[in-house]
């Protein structure tokens, strides 16, 4: 019986062994540019792989089994570091290939190709390879392309991007996965990956809980994409409380097929991106962990009605869909 499969950082993996699954959560990343804080390198790999599996350990005594880390190729994506937490812990990291927005990434190069008239081929064939043949000279394959947009706009580097992993996304099968800046311009990457021939429901809307604008979240729903409810935690953004609220809308209007629950938790940094005085005045039992939603917003879900079957629905069988190409239905 043929059962559908997602590349993991350790090998093809039947979706249906997934369990729960957190869909953006990241071991490490690294802004671009912090190569040259040469005063404050960040962790060691030793130090990182231990983080990493002491955060996973966390996890799996919550009954988490896997996760999708979306970090881009210009955000200091490290698959080799994924596979070996995976090989220590037993737990499933799906990794991406891709490239993030102009503002935050690193288009520099990309640009270069762009003047040369070959940015998007270029782009597309690093995807496609990545996908199908194996990340650098490794063999592990990425399991799904990362894209994004700022806020209010999609610049021209960004439409490149978005392109070139269309062309990919179409070629290999692959789903997509988005970034986007307060809860905006979602629903023009869903239209314009649809117009380039990506199906509606290989589209992954990220940081869809950047907005709390029900009509926002509804037209992306119709057209038939998910959306990621993925940044619990980031008070610094957005409060809980109003993430909470808009989900419940959402659930309210029976859209628990097409969500996504989860934090964008960053577990190492490369370098120093934010100032120690301002994580000072974080709770650490919310800010980039990834058993907040365990411990904090499935208690605060239940109490507001939501059942054990609709919970068991974003967090099990959303991701087995999405990875198996199955339509929300």
């Amino acid at each position: 019986m043929y059962r559908p499969t997602v590349n993991t950082v350790t090998g093809p993996l039947p979706v249906d062994e997934l369990g729960v699954t957190l869909m953006h959560e990241h071991l490490v990343m690294g802004i671009p540019g912090w190569q040259a804080d040469t005063l404050h390198p960040g962790p060691t790999r030793r130090r990182m792989l231990d983080i990493c599996c002491d955060r996973i350990q966390a996890m799996q005594d919550r009954g988490i089994r896997s996760l999708l880390d979306p970090c881009p190729n210009d955000m200091g994506r490290d698959p080799q570091l994924a596979a070996e937490v995976s090989a220590r812990t037993g737990f499933n990291i799906i990794c991406a290939t891709g490239l993030f927005t102009e503002h935050d990434g690193a288009p520099a190069y990309w640009l270069y190709h762009r003047n040369l008239g070959s940015a998007i081929e270029a782009m597309a064939e690093l995807f496609i390879r990545e996908l199908t043949r194996g990340i650098g000279d490794t063999d592990i394959k990425a399991g799904i392309i990362k894209i994004g947009s700022g806020a209010g706009q999609i610049t021209e580097y960004e439409q490149l991007v978005l392109e070139a992993a269309a062309i990919a996304a179409v070629e290999t099968g692959a789903p997509i996965t988005t970034h986007t800046d307060q809860g905006s311009m979602g629903d023009v990457q869903q239209r314009l990956l649809m117009e380039r021939g990506v199906p509606a429901h290989r589209i992954l809307i990220g940081h869809s809980c950047g907005s709390i604008d029900n009509a926002y979240h509804s037209r992306i729903a119709e057209g038939g994409s998910y959306l990621g409810f993925d940044r619990f935690g980031l008070e610094l953004i957005l409060p809980d409380e109003q993430r909470i609220d808009a989900l419940m809308a959402l659930l309210n209007q029976r859209r628990e097929r097409q969500l996504f629950i989860s934090h964008d938790s960053v577990w190492c940094f490369r370098g120093q991106p934010f100032p120690p005085a301002l994580l000072a005045h974080v709770d650490p039992a919310k800010f980039f962990n990834p058993t907040h939603i365990h411990e904090h917003i499935i208690p605060a879900l239940l109490g507001e009605g939501i059942t054990r079957a609709q919970i068991e629905t974003l967090l099990v069988d959303n991701p087995r869909r999405f990875f198996s190409d199955t339509p929300p239905g």
